[in-house]
């Protein structure tokens, strides 16, 4: 006889199948539309983060879905709490992000009414998830969560929204958990990889390039072993810096923003293309630069674990389906004989990419932000997380900062404001005893400053960098090109920053010349507390290699 399954609400079944799931952390911001599942939570092995706005709460959850590889998880309540939300959502869509979102919605029997807070999820998020649903089904509610995880995970990982009646997760149910989700890996042919070897055999200037999502220490381990031994040179795709050390003589530099034009040079150059992971998107492309769409002149070998994504911009000469992990596994079996031309060119472009990083360019200004940078990069430990948003001043982060352990840079590929703060309370959760830097722009950081207060209310030691040239810098850098000496909508009026943190109960400091950066930094350490460190930034300072006045006198001299 079968065993009798225990009663329980909905809501209850829907926590149980999460901690089934292997979920540790859940953020959100509670809402009356999924109070049942706020009790359910409240007895259960799983560390609730409770936020200030639903965008860091969604942020918070990508965050983790990102350094983990398995989903982040968070709760919103209905209407304004799930738009609110949207930013997360469309961060875990162009960043490859396997990440759930549970949102609360109207009971069932006033739906189609626009009642108080009703959306039709499914349009509203439809074209920014692989898959949004809603449970009408109490007795479902297992089957779909676990439908949930399994899709989030799956080819390329990406966002998924469920919606929670507030009718169906009170009634109590008699199910059965799923069982635990396991990550679908895909594995290369043995065909495939004997082309890969003969592609690579026949080449002369072949460049490895690094992407997406879907690795794992093992992984990057394998791919550097196989680098040192066949000397290919390896390159990194636009914020994947952490796939692959810096500092190994193999590798080339990243594919990003400000990218080392010698880099990209060797890219255009290249007769073999092998893009492990990554899409090629336009950031790393260059604009879709580096190759010829559809056909590209250059061989392209392109392996990832979405089948979805091969041959979509660039018909590839090899299209491999598999993930990254698999991949690398299977070609750390290859028996490619190291080539003496390969190992000359890694070491050149190695050596470019070290005169690239290695000393801070002059800057307008008593504060050198890549000065900041290159002293980070020498006096913290290597495990150091650092988290940032969009903006010009993380040009200075991935020219001079070095990132050399596995998920040591957390950072949205989508360019989303306001990630910095919420990514770092994340990961500050995820590792406690590392430590976790928020790196950001003035305008940047007030996107989700409000967030500040929660690392003080869990007492979250983050030290948060902000970068204060009082504008929205990359808007006035364009701006600027195109409209010169026509500033509108683009200055801003900014807070005492160290005051801020001292208001939340956190450490502040203000810095205003270079020298005092490392006083204000060991301070902040020493605190304990959470601490922002009040960069004042020259608004001419725009990027490492260029001014905003020269800018501005360029694009008049064209007038």
């Amino acid at each position: 006889m079968h065993q009798m399954l225990k009663s329980r609400t909905a809501a209850e079944a829907l926590v149980d199948q999460l901690v089934n799931c292997g979920v540790k952390h859940v953020f959100c911001v509670p809402g009356e539309s999924f109070l049942p599942v706020l009790n359910a939570l409240r007895d259960r092995d799983i560390t609730m983060t409770v936020c200030r706005h639903e965008g860091g709460a969604a942020m918070m959850a990508e965050a983790i879905g990102k350094a983990t590889g398995q989903p982040g998880v968070c709760f919103v309540t209905r209407g304004p709490g799930a738009t609110n939300a949207s930013a997360g959502i469309h961060v875990a869509r162009q960043d490859s992000t396997p990440m759930i979102m549970f949102v609360g919605q109207v009971e069932r029997s006033v739906r189609e009414r626009e009642a108080f807070q009703e959306l039709d999820y499914r349009a509203v998020f439809g074209s920014m998830t692989k898959w949004t649903t809603e449970i009408d089904d109490p007795d479902r509610v297992t089957e779909l969560v676990s439908r949930a995880f399994y899709t989030a995970t799956s080819g390329r990982p990406g966002p998924v929204v469920v919606a929670l009646p507030k009718d169906v997760l009170g009634e109590r149910v008699s199910v059965s958990n799923a069982p635990g989700y396991k990550q679908v890996e895909t594995s290369p042919g043995d065909e495939e990889m004997q082309e890969l070897a003969a592609l690579l055999a026949s080449a002369q200037r072949p460049l490895l390039v690094l992407g997406g999502s879907r690795w794992n220490l093992k992984a990057r381990e394998q791919i550097a072993e196989f680098a040192t031994r066949t000397g290919l040179p390896i390159a990194t795709s636009y914020r994947r810096g952490t796939l692959f050390d810096v500092m190994h003589p193999r590798y080339a530099g990243d594919l990003g923003l400000g990218p080392n034009p010698k880099l990209v040079a060797r890219a255009k150059a290249a007769d073999l293309l092998v893009l492990i992971g990554g899409r090629l998107g336009e950031i790393p492309s260059q604009g879709y630069s580096l190759l010829d769409s559809p056909a590209p002149a250059t061989k392209l070998v392109h392996i990832h674990p979405g089948a979805e994504e091969l041959g979509r911009v660039y018909r590839p000469q090899l299209a491999i389906h598999a993930s990254p992990i698999r991949f690398v596994a299977a070609l750390s079996k290859l028996d490619i004989a190291p080539q003496a031309e390969w190992r000359d060119a890694a070491d050149a472009a190695h050596a470019e990419y070290l005169a690239w990083t290695q000393t801070a360019t002059p800057q307008p200004g008593d504060v050198n932000l890549g000065d900041v940078m290159v002293w980070l990069r020498d006096n913290v430990p290597d495990d150091t997380i650092l988290c940032n948003g969009a903006g010009n001043y993380a040009s200075w982060i991935h020219r001079f900062y070095r990132f050399r352990n596995y998920m040591t840079h957390i950072a949205p590929t989508s360019a989303s404001m306001g990630y910095g703060m919420p990514a770092a309370i994340a990961m500050q959760r995820l590792h406690p005893e590392r430590l976790v830097l928020s790196v950001n722009g003035d305008g940047d950081f007030l996107m989700s400053g409000q967030e500040f207060a929660i690392a003080v209310q869990y007492r979250l030691p983050i030290i948060t960098i902000i970068a204060d040239n009082g504008m929205y810098g990359t808007i006035r850098m364009h701006q600027e090109r195109e409209f010169p000496g026509r500033v509108a909508a683009t200055e801003l009026h900014n807070p005492d920053f160290a005051a801020y943190a001292r208001a939340f109960g956190g450490f502040g400091a203000t810095v205003e010349k270079t020298a005092e950066f490392a006083a204000a930094f060991a301070a902040a350490r020493s605190s304990g507390l959470p601490s922002i460190i009040h960069l004042k930034i020259d608004p001419d300072a725009i990027l490492p290699g260029a001014t905003l006045s020269k800018i501005k006198q360029a694009a008049l001299a064209k007038e």
